[in-house]
């Protein structure tokens, strides 16, 4: 069914919605949503992800899809998380531009057009920003404040809200990123490092119509890993030795000075540097191996990286456009080439 898609026109906006046992809000955002892109676009698709839920989500999903063919539908084979349903709903999205939303009913479709027309307009990615948060003070408000503050400062992208799903994309760029772990909070980081134009727009928050929040303080810690792996990957993942680089040589310079200096010192006075110095003998040491071992890991990252981009034909760059004119002759002043 799915396979039949391709030999249609693409939609000038794919909406991708991942689902998790979330039966009480399907028909009433679907209906919302259905409302907001008749209104304002002339061809759409709606892309539902069902995330293996154990509720009646996916037969509701299913039957939506039935009785329309601008509906389709993705049940994934076991509950992956929220990255993984994003990334399968991008990766069958058809659509100029690419919008993401939650299925809890806390983004109100009526916000989409504002987000959208921003990629219109030239930006090639435009995050949610929900200016006036009414949710728990103690438990959302205050730790998303500092998480976004931390998020920003590490990534280099000045956004006020990472936390939110509801962001467009114009296709090539949202295409280009590889999503796992917990990264799609990340998009905006991820595609800074492409280049991509970003932009932040303010969007209701919406307290939970039906349900409970599947959010919590448990996620935090996986964020903070992968924040960790996003700051590396915009700051070394095409030069990993600097990365290792620096601490590696640091370790290997105060090993080899200890063992200098005590080298140094038996030379010198001819007593037992090891039974009166043996700890730093032992710090020395283990400095050096650690300098080793560091530099080893850099090397070994560089040629992981090398063999990642060159076998799968990625550049370490993104070109915006290549201009070029075969028709054009030079002026008649200009001097030809001798050969």
């Amino acid at each position: 069914m799915l396979d039949e898609t391709d030999q249609l026109p693409p939609p000038e906006i794919s909406v991708v919605i991942p689902m998790h046992n979330e039966e009480g809000s399907v028909e009433k955002l679907y209906e919302r949503l259905c409302t907001v892109l008749e209104a304002h676009y002339p061809s759409f698709e709606i892309i539902f992800v069902d995330d293996a839920s154990r509720d009646r989500t996916y037969q509701l999903l299913a039957d939506i899809a039935a009785s329309d063919s601008r509906v389709t539908v993705i049940k994934l084979k076991r509950n992956f998380g929220q990255t993984p349903a994003l990334a399968a709903g991008f990766d069958y999205a058809r659509g100029d531009i690419i919008v993401s939303m939650d299925g809890d009913l806390q983004h109100d479709p009526s916000d989409l057009p504002a987000l959208v027309e921003p990629i219109y307009a030239g930006y090639d990615l435009a995050s949610g920003w929900r200016h006036k948060r009414i949710d728990n003070l103690v438990l959302r408000r205050i730790p998303s404040r500092v998480a976004n503050w931390l998020m920003a400062k590490l990534s280099g992208v000045e956004l006020h809200d990472f936390g939110t799903t509801f962001k467009a994309y114009r296709r090539d760029t949202i295409k280009r990123i590889r999503l796992y772990g917990e990264l799609h909070r990340f998009i905006p980081a991820l595609a800074s490092w492409n280049g991509a134009r970003i932009i932040e727009v303010p969007i209701k928050n919406i307290n939970r119509e039906d349900g409970q929040s599947h959010y919590g303080l448990s996620r935090t810690f996986r964020v903070l890993f992968d924040l960790v792996t996003v700051r590396f990957l915009l700051k070394y993942v095409t030069r990993p030795l600097h990365f290792f680089g620096m601490p590696g040589l640091l370790s290997l310079f105060v090993g080899m000075s200890i063992w200098a200096v005590l080298t140094t010192k038996k030379l010198w006075t001819g007593g037992d540097v090891f039974t009166v110095h043996a700890p730093w003998m032992m710090m020395g040491t283990l400095l050096i191996l650690a300098g080793i071992q560091l530099f080893s890991t850099g090397l070994v990252a560089e040629l992981l990286a090398r063999t990642y981009f060159e076998s799968q034909g990625q550049p370490i760059y993104t070109i915006e456009k290549v201009v070029h004119y075969p028709s054009a002759r030079p002026p008649a002043s200009a001097t030809p080439l001798r050969t």
